[in-house]
């Protein structure tokens, strides 16, 4: 069983150390986002269709070399990307699992991805967030402490960077990718949502269950970040989500 795991802003693969320590045995690839706490590679570029062409290239590597299709997991941003290249590309997936955003034409970006969007205004907050301030707004969100700490520890300007080229790309997201949809139905999908998103209401996570024909599960009392918050429930999910593929 191989699955690729993709983490979101602003993390690194870190995001799911907890997680793969609950799971069976399986060949997990968990790679960073080019900036994210690794090099971002000499001409690329940072926006929503450079990771997705990115993601799309891991997955046709690991088909290649286990000769079927895998399972995708992602959150926050990684999410996204799940949904975009599960959607182009499901006679390569056997599973997608995502959560914490949806591709949704009708869905507000939140508060801090605004600002992060606005020229100016997403300069200035970066550069208020230094290591210390980043840890603290992490906290703030219901990151554990010894978490928040290491993922602020990886907030070097190279991903500061790579976040406001992203958002700044991805102003009509919910619109420039509702053509995966389609394609995302077509594979069995699992959407996780915490009670307590303050990025993304549970009615975003339970729309997107309902238009892809995924099975829904609400973390109560979880915020935003469940692979941190609830990292042994996440891998019984995932690993009978797995289980039941087809």
């Amino acid at each position: 069983m191989t699955v690729i795991f993709i983490h979101g802003v602003p993390d690194t693969h870190r995001l799911w150390a907890d997680v793969l320590t609950a799971l069976p045995d399986g060949d997990y690839i968990c790679p960073d986002l080019p900036g994210f706490g690794c090099k971002l590679p000499e001409g690329g570029a940072a926006i929503m269709d450079g990771y997705a062409a990115w993601l799309e290239g891991l997955l046709e590597a690991a088909c290649q070399d286990v000769g079927e299709p895998v399972h995708l997991v992602g959150h926050d941003w990684g999410g996204l990307l799940v949904q975009r290249v599960a959607g182009w590309n499901p006679d390569k997936v056997k599973t997608w699992a995502a959560g914490g955003v949806a591709i949704d034409e009708d869905y507000v970006w939140h508060d801090i991805a605004q600002v992060c969007q606005t020229p100016g205004e997403g300069e200035a907050l970066m550069a208020a967030m230094d290591e210390a301030a980043f840890a603290a707004a992490l906290e703030e969100a219901r990151v554990p402490p010894a978490r928040a700490a290491e993922m602020a520890s990886f907030g070097d300007e190279t991903m500061k960077d790579c976040i406001l080229a992203l958002y700044r790309s991805a102003t009509a997201i919910g619109t420039d990718w509702a053509d995966s949809l389609p394609g995302l139905a077509q594979r069995p999908g699992l959407v996780l949502w915490g009670e307590h998103d303050p990025y993304a209401s549970v009615a975003v996570g339970r729309k997107l269950a309902e238009r892809t024909g995924a099975k829904f599960h609400l973390y109560e009392d979880c915020g935003h970040w469940w692979p941190y918050e609830r990292a042994e429930q996440t891998a019984r999910l995932l690993a009978e989500h797995w289980e039941q593929a087809p």
